[in-house]
């Protein structure tokens, strides 16, 4: 079955100021929302999820991949993913839409990142959060690029429907100041270069 579109969004975030201080180079936040009909509503318990994720996932890869391009220019520097599932639904149908290299490689080949995508997955009602978490493309250990995008939709999802998405950062959390892992384990001892110590 065809993925069944009912509407795109985009939310756009610029940040100026932080904490009651100036932000040196304003951030971007963006997130790309698709709302599709839950393939798997009203069937009961489905053993196979497989053809649908293969049908699925591509097309909405591609489609959110090129909604976050449009916004960005490519320049993505954070990322991340997330989906909410109706009540008439199971979280693991939410899942089976992002936790798949059918719909996550769409993204991650197009910004050429080498980290997974980190993610958030949902159940419930029309104006329930939509969590996207993001951190650095390349960097997993960087966390001036740990942020969330939070935000909602009015209307969705409805009891027989999901929101897919996906979010970008153009710029680290505005007047980071924590440090990073790295810095951590320096001060733990470590060999940076070799965490583990083996």
């Amino acid at each position: 079955m065809p993925v069944e579109i009912r509407r795109t969004l985009t939310t756009v975030q610029h940040t100026f100021i932080e904490g009651g201080k100036k932000v040196d180079t304003p951030t971007l936040l963006v997130a790309a929302m698709a709302v599709i009909r839950n393939p798997w509503f009203g069937q009961g318990y489905v053993e196979n999820l497989r053809p649908e994720i293969r049908e699925h996932g591509p097309v909405l890869g591609k489609l959110l991949t090129e909604m976050v391009l449009k916004e960005t220019g490519g320049d993505v520097e954070g990322y991340g993913k997330a989906s909410v599932v109706g009540m008439g639904g199971e979280t693991e149908h939410a899942q089976a839409l992002t936790h798949t290299l059918w719909f996550g490689n769409e993204y991650r080949n197009a910004v050429d990142a080498k980290t997974y995508l980190v993610f958030s997955n949902l159940r419930g009602a029309a104006a329930s959060p939509v969590i996207i978490p993001l951190m650095h493309k390349h960097d997993g250990g960087l966390r001036d690029y740990y942020q969330t995008i939070h935000t909602s939709i009015p209307d969705a999802p409805a009891e027989d429907e999901i929101i897919v998405a996906l979010g970008a950062s153009i710029g680290g959390h505005p007047n980071h100041r924590i440090g990073n892992r790295y810095e951590d384990l320096k001060e733990m001892g470590h060999d940076v270069d070799n965490p583990a110590g083996v």
